[in-house]
């Protein structure tokens, strides 16, 4: 016993070494000491770089200096690159050191603490990079153990200051990255990031310059990035037309690439000049086009490239031809691909299959691929999203097998049609997840591109998609966004605050994937439209403009009481990354809404129109008030000229035109009930505006009755129910011209408990009752609205059949006439053969969308098959009517991930055979235009009901990874909305 007793003892001890060994404390700086960074200078300049980068974040965190120096001292960290600094091989070769994960390895790097590494030294923080980036990524790693972040510069996320600095170590060798190639594409810069850089930042240069990259390439390090496409408009002089800004890149090992409508490094847009060169066209200038081409291969030779290959023509158009036929076009194509893989090979004189090479069919040049273009196997395929979010396709089971592999461009700030977004970020974090995952899945892991306009407001979303590529192991599942955006609003702003901002910004982003902020004023570019009407319904379904006022005034509100309790070094940090952001969304939202309230009232006389008019000029004025703060005071103007409330100076950035409401007469009461766009006139015979829509009990219904005034002066008015069991939010009031809102929306709803069974009486229908066909067992009351000298009477219906059935149920259920159900909330989900449904987090108009995965599965087209084999999701529901129904199903708008492949589900009403539902939309359709603008993609099947009661609606995978949002069963109730009426659900 007391042997098994002793041996316990020895594996316990022995567990506590091995850990002991796996983590320890290193001393950075504390009360008695300060370490010294060790590099060497036969090491590539990024190390050095980066060293005096940690020193620099050192400092700032505990106003300590820290050397950096070539020469070891007794406390040291040491930082090299394996074969190019002599320490770390001395290490090596003395088996102080195992580099065998490392060596070879593709930007990886090792952080483990050394005892006894060399003479006089008790032990170091040894850092080995497999190769220059790898070297100076693991010196960052300190930097981001010691709380720092990397954006310390771009968006002055202050050091907290500290007095020491402890870090614990585990020694491991760090994972390289998923994807080979990871970076940003500076763009549309003309209002932003070169106005600043021009007028502000580098004035002795006057454009963005070496000195802006400079900033710009340490954030890329800081985000483990290694790859930009620089900025390329008219606004910006060429990349290479500043001698220092390769070598600048070069030194902080930033690999240059440029976008689709730059081959070979040369910017198009601002290189070729007309009058020297001619037309810029291949097929009858090609020797001057290539003269060019070489010139820059010559330029760029001694450092780290990604050549485009392709063209495309000027200003992102397409190529021009003398035939315009697509196998004109193709031939033409290969033929340019040829002729510059021959100057890549006579200049760089190596074999082209070995120089990083990329294709990228963006917008035409996709038809040309699709049609059968031929490309070297070696070069790799970029694919692209659609401009919006939606990548347009991936590499088929054949092409994941290409030598080149494949990439992804993708954008969170565009300039073209439908319209642009360019001023805000709004691109949803958790589609971009979504879109990326799939892409990794299909083998894109070779070079991944952010469109990410002039950086700010960018700044999260940029360190998501450089995460994802970093470690995409880390986002396996769509939580993991949420996971990741608290983990950033923790390190950013604590703990304490990190819930409540992530949450902020989870709302602002489910909102701005309904609309996004740039789409509000429904007006489109290209050709630029002035505003439009709105699709958002201001009679039906609670007033979708008020909802939405509604639902940014509350982010509004708690980022304002938010605000004051952020540390006061993080205040400006807090005010670019969410306070600005969510205030600019919620204002331009509630400027277009208020516009739209104002045409609204003032169509129905409504002295409100004029109060809405001037709520909608306030929200202007704020957005102005915050950019100017933005602009010119905040961190002591820093970013003066970055932040444009205005980009491109489009019609939904102006001020809008309002209407004007001018009384005429003496002040008299008006009414207006929610489900008719008319206001109660009884100068109209049978205007059928005096009835609420019927209530129903199974929907616990609620309606609004606008109490408004027409004419000027002061009114009181009281409502007085005729049955107790109608309840109104509030019974009387005052109105007045002189001040606030002329304007009182009640809110009626119903005490169930209160309200006699309906009978079973069927009466013909009239116009009021288009929401419950036939009308039956209805309950019928008023509410009368009085003044001194008026009384007008508003009916009220409700549905009372107390149905025994209907007792203990429990799920969906008609209501006016339709059906309205939540994807997500399904009655039963059953797995098939391959794939199963899956929930997503943090999109959809709700929320939460669901798919069926994984995506690998083949598609299933065969009824039978589909029935017999794939995933289904089934949701009960109850009708009080019967006949034909439309099942609309919204879905996210997708494409196919390659040929031969959909974006399709099946659906059925009961036993009915299933009806294959198809998203698909054609290149950049109308269908499409429509579709990227509401972020939804809605496509229906009839199907009938043969009986009222009890249903179930079945909804099959055909193609996996479609994505379903909302359905809308409808009987023929449901009247036209922007989105789907809020779900019907009987609990």
């Amino acid at each position: 016993m007391n042997k098994l007793y002793l041996f316990l003892a020895l594996v316990v001890l022995q567990f506590s070494i091995l850990n002991a060994q796996k983590s320890d404390d290193f001393i950075i700086v504390n009360g008695m000491e300060s370490c010294q960074i060790v590099i060497n200078k036969t090491d590539a300049k990024v190390v050095e770089i980066a060293a005096n980068i940690l020193a620099h974040d050192i400092k700032n965190s505990t106003g300590k200096t820290v050397e950096v120096s070539n020469e070891i001292g007794s406390h040291i960290i040491l930082a090299g690159t394996i074969g190019k600094n002599k320490h770390i091989d001395q290490l090596v070769g003395s088996n102080k050191i195992n580099i065998d994960s490392v060596k070879g390895k593709w930007e990886r790097y090792s952080i483990q603490i050394v005892k006894k590494p060399f003479k006089d030294v008790d032990q170091a923080l040894v850092i080995v990079g497999s190769d220059r980036r790898g070297t100076a990524y693991g010196l960052l790693e300190i930097s981001r153990m010691i709380g720092i972040s990397p954006w310390e510069w771009w968006a002055d996320v202050t050091p907290e200051k500290k007095n020491e600095l402890i870090i614990s170590v585990e020694n491991k060798t760090y994972k390289g990255p998923s994807v080979k190639y990871r970076g940003v594409f500076l763009n549309d810069e003309d209002w932003g990031l070169q106005r600043w850089a021009a007028l502000n930042f580098e004035p002795e240069t006057g454009d963005i310059g070496p000195k802006t990259y400079a900033k710009v390439f340490e954030l890329l390090l800081r985000l483990r990035a290694n790859t930009i496409w620089p900025a390329m408009h008219s606004s910006t002089k060429p990349f290479y037309s500043y001698p220092k800004n390769k070598k600048v890149a070069d030194d902080y090992a930033i690999v240059i690439g440029t976008s689709h409508a730059e081959p070979m490094l040369s910017n198009i847009n601002t290189e070729w000049n007309h009058k020297t060169m001619g037309e810029y066209r291949y097929d009858t200038n090609s020797g001057v086009i290539k003269h060019l081409f070489t010139k820059r291969v010559k330029e760029a030779a001694l450092y780290e490239n990604i050549y485009t290959t392709g063209m495309r023509g000027e200003h992102d158009s397409p190529m021009i031809v003398g035939e315009d036929d697509t196998d004109q076009q193709v031939k033409l194509l290969e033929n340019i691909i040829a002729d510059q893989r021959a100057i890549l090979k006579k200049e760089i004189k190596k074999d082209p299959k070995t120089i990083p090479q990329a294709f990228i069919p963006y917008k035409e040049v996709l038809t040309y691929y699709q049609e059968g273009l031929s490309l070297p196997e070696d070069i790799t395929l970029v694919w692209t999203d659609d401009n919006y979010g939606y990548m347009r396709q991936f590499s088929n089971p054949k092409e994941q097998t290409r030598l080149g592999g494949a990439g992804v461009y993708y954008h969170t700030s565009y300039w073209g049609r439908p319209h642009d977004y360019l001023w805000l970020n709004s691109t949803n974090p958790v589609l971009m997840w979504e879109e990326m995952s799939k892409a990794y899945e299909f083998q894109s892991r070779d070079l991944w591109i952010l469109n990410c306009g002039d950086i700010k407001p960018h700044e999260y979303n940029i360190e998501l998609f450089l995460d994802m590529a970093w470690n995409m192991d880390a986002f396996e599942k769509s939580s993991s966004v949420k996971t990741h955006m608290n983990t950033w609003a923790t390190r950013e702003f604590g703990k304490e605050h990190a819930t409540a901002i992530t949450n902020l910004m989870f709302e602002n982003n489910r909102l701005a994937f309904i609309r996004r902020p740039e789409f509000m004023a429904w007006s489109q570019v290209e050709p630029v439209t002035k505003s439009g009407v709105t699709e958002l319904n201001q009679f039906h379904y609670g007033d979708e403009v008020n909802t939405r006022i509604k639902e940014y005034q509350a982010i509004e509100g708690k980022v304002e009481k938010l605000y004051p309790n952020i540390a006061t070094h993080r205040k400006d940090a807090f005010y670019q990354l969410v306070y600005y952001p969510i205030i600019a969304a919620s204002k331009i939202n509630q400027k277009w809404l208020y516009r739209f309230k104002n045409d609204f009232d003032a169509k129905q006389g409504k002295l409100s129109a004029n109060f809405y008019g001037e709520q909608s000029a306030e929200a202007y004025n704020r957005i102005q008030k915050e950019t100017r703060y933005y602009n010119e005071i905040l961190h002591q103007g820093k970013w003066h000229h970055i932040m444009t409330m205005e980009p491109r100076f489009l019609p939904v950035f102006t001020k809008p035109s309002y209407v004007y409401v001018n009384p005429k007469e003496e002040a008299i009461l008006g009414l207006a009930l929610e489900g008719y766009e008319m206001e109660v006139n009884h100068d109209i015979v049978n205007s059928f505006a005096d009835v609420l829509p019927v209530f129903n009990k199974y929907a616990d219904s609620h309606y609004f009755i606008d109490v408004y005034l027409k004419g000027e002066g002061d009114l009181m008015w009281k409502a007085v129910p005729k049955a107790d069991w109608i309840k109104i939010s509030e019974d009387q009031g005052v109105l007045s011209s002189k001040s606030g809102n002329p304007t009182k929306r009640l809110w009626v709803s119903i005490d169930w408990e209160k309200v006699p069974q309906g009978e079973n009486k069927k009466e013909a229908p009239l116009g009021h009752d288009f929401q419950l066909i036939p009308p039956s067992y209805k309950v019928n009351s008023e509410i009368d609205f009085v003044t001194k000298d008026t009384t007008i009477t508003i009916g009220v219906s409700a549905y009372n059949p107390k149905f025994e059935v209907l007792e203990n149920y429990a799920g969906f259920i008609e209501d006016k006439g339709f059906v309205s159900i939540n994807a997500e909330n399904f009655t039963r989900s059953k797995v098939g053969k391959q794939a199963q449904w899956e929930v997503f987090e943090g999109m959809g108009y709700t929320g939460k969308v669901i798919a069926a995965l994984p995506r690998s599965v083949d598609s299933v087209t065969d009824l039978k098959l589909i029935q017999q084999n794939s995933p289904v999701l089934e949701y009960d529901f109850y009708t009080f009517n019967f006949g034909e129904a439309n099942v609309r199903i919204q879905a996210i708008p997708t494409h196919a991930d390659y040929e031969g492949r959909g974006v399709r589900c099946a659906i059925a009403i009961d036993d009915a055979e299933p009806v294959v539902v198809n998203f698909q939309t054609a290149g950049r359709s109308a269908e499409w235009m429509q579709n990227v603008l509401k972020n939804a993609s809605v496509q229906s099947a009839k199907q009938i009901i043969n009986k009222a009661g009890k249903h179930t609606l079945k909804v099959w995978m055909v193609d996996s990874g479609v994505m379903l949002d909302q359905v809308l069963i409808d009987l023929g109730g449901w009247k036209s909305s922007y989105a789907f009426p809020k779900e019907t659900f009987k609990k």
